[in-house]
């Protein structure tokens, strides 16, 4: 053979098997890259091409497909009460990746779950009927929330004790997920809501940790009892007022001058919210001690799921005492969401036991087969002995009815509560927090609810913001929904 065609040949050939095992390479190990990557508008046709699964509360669908008109994509989400539900559902968009429930369980709610499929699906290769989410989110709780809180920027999350079942998720301002549902119009509507500085895309609920303030001293306290630093709410405290910070010229005053905080006990402080009381004691028992503490009831858990991945609620390490002191009154580089705040007064109210919270109790296959039971799942974890938990649960019936809890009472049942009001900004020159984590039981039934209600802003005076003021008449409202027979 003649030299020159002899090359030829054998460059061919390996021009040739290149090409093979190029295509070799991107039919097995690139396909599915190829498959998943979010601008392959064949997913998306895939998606919409049949009406896809629901999401439900209380046994109705609060959420839809609607058939389109034109276009290759067939169908598009819809939402009953959208901004209603908003912070639970999240959004499923022909233009942008789905949130919350809708992203978590997209293969549920699209039928490409392998658990959905029949003998039948496998062998044809058809896309399994979608199946079904099912929350624990009661109605009436979530509406009640939603309205106490109103034009107010804030969070509320309240929790059934004894279940762990999350019964509302609310953040306000909220928007409308229906709006973002439609390729042809969802730009827009996103463009706006992302340019709002009010964040409305933002679940505070879950989503957003800030200072929790003088709602903290439930878990100092938690702390001081079970460590023996105190064994009862109504020993005296070794407690200065003002209380000098460790290391500093600078002492730490209480928002009453004329309140009884000088060596008060446990109850008093938390009726009056002393500051010196329970700076002092986080210095007393150490930072570790009170992280310890703190990370029983769910603080710096990174993998905190309900199933929706909430932010980390944070107690930090390697302080001066100084710093562990501030931390004592839920400040200094403390955070905690509204959800952890809600865990901490589950844990009280539950005797010292916390049932995991979960927004989800059920999935389900298309034809109504469970195929996950979080309700029957869901864990338990003593966090506090039930003496330490009982005890607690007497001093926040005192801030209640005694205390700066007022505006959370309830006729005919047994309501407890810590407020907060947490400093934030520069030399702490912004509008305050205001917090209040409660639980209620009813005089009349077995129920009972946990409730978390932070206030960022809203109309109200500087001087006048107030966990009592503006955070415990939203959770008065949620536990008095909670409660209704």
């Amino acid at each position: 053979m003649n030299t020159t065609i002899r090359r030829v040949s054998v460059c061919t050939l390996l021009l040739v098997l290149a090409l093979l095992v190029r295509a070799t390479w991107v039919q097995f190990y690139e396909g599915r890259a190829l498959a998943d990557d979010d601008d392959n508008r064949r997913n998306a046709i895939e998606t919409y091409a049949e009406p896809l699964g629901d999401i439900v509360v209380a046994g109705e669908s609060i959420t839809g497909s609607a058939r389109t008109e034109g276009g290759d994509l067939a169908h598009k989400r819809t939402y009953d009460n959208g901004p209603l539900y908003a912070a639970v559902t999240g959004y499923a968009s022909q233009a942008y990746a789905p949130t919350q429930l809708e992203g978590i369980y997209a293969d549920l709610l699209n039928g490409t779950d392998p658990r959905l499929k029949s003998v039948t699906d496998t062998v044809t290769g058809r896309r399994a009927e979608p199946g079904t989410v099912v929350t624990t989110i009661d109605p009436a709780v979530q509406k009640a929330a939603y309205e106490a809180l109103g034009d107010k920027k804030g969070a509320a999350v309240a929790i059934d004790p004894r279940t762990g079942r999350i019964l509302a998720v609310v953040s306000t301002p909220s928007y409308d997920p229906g709006s973002l549902t439609d390729a042809n119009t969802a730009g827009a509507a996103w463009e706006k809501l992302t340019a709002d500085p009010d964040k409305p895309l933002t679940n505070r609920a879950l989503r957003q940790p800030l200072p929790p303030g003088s709602t903290f001293k439930l878990v100092v306290a938690a702390a001081a009892l079970e460590e023996g630093l105190y064994r009862s709410v109504d020993e005296r405290t070794d407690s200065p007022d003002p209380y000098p910070l460790p290391g500093t010229v600078r002492n730490l005053t209480n928002e009453n001058p004329e309140a009884p905080c000088e060596n008060a006990s446990i109850r008093v402080g938390l009726q009056y919210s002393c500051n010196n009381v329970f700076a002092k004691m986080a210095v007393d028992l150490g930072e570790d001690t009170v992280r310890e503490t703190a990370e029983r009831f769910g603080f710096n858990d990174a993998t905190q799921d309900v199933p929706v991945r909430a932010h980390t609620s944070v107690y930090p390490s390697d302080m001066e005492r100084s710093q562990t002191a501030l931390t004592g009154i839920g400040q200094f580089d403390v955070t905690a969401t509204p959800l952890q705040m809600a865990m901490v007064s589950a844990a009280l109210a539950n005797g010292g036991e916390l049932v995991a919270p979960h927004l989800v109790g059920q999935i389900t296959d298309g034809g109504g087969d469970v195929l996950e039971d979080h309700d029957e799942t869901a864990a338990t974890e003593r966090i506090v002995s039930a003496s330490t938990a009982g005890q607690l649960r007497s001093a926040m019936e005192t801030v209640v009815e005694e205390g700066t809890g007022s505006n959370a009472r309830i006729p005919g049942a047994t309501v407890g509560g810590k407020t907060g009001t947490a400093q934030h900004g520069e030399n702490n020159s912004s509008t305050p927090y205001a917090w209040f984590t409660s639980y209620a039981e009813s005089g009349s039934s077995d129920r009972a609810v946990a409730v978390a209600v932070v206030v960022e802003q809203s109309d109200a005076a500087r001087s006048e913001v107030s966990g009592n003021g503006l955070a415990a008449p939203v959770a008065r409202a949620t536990m008095e929904a909670a409660l209704r027979d």
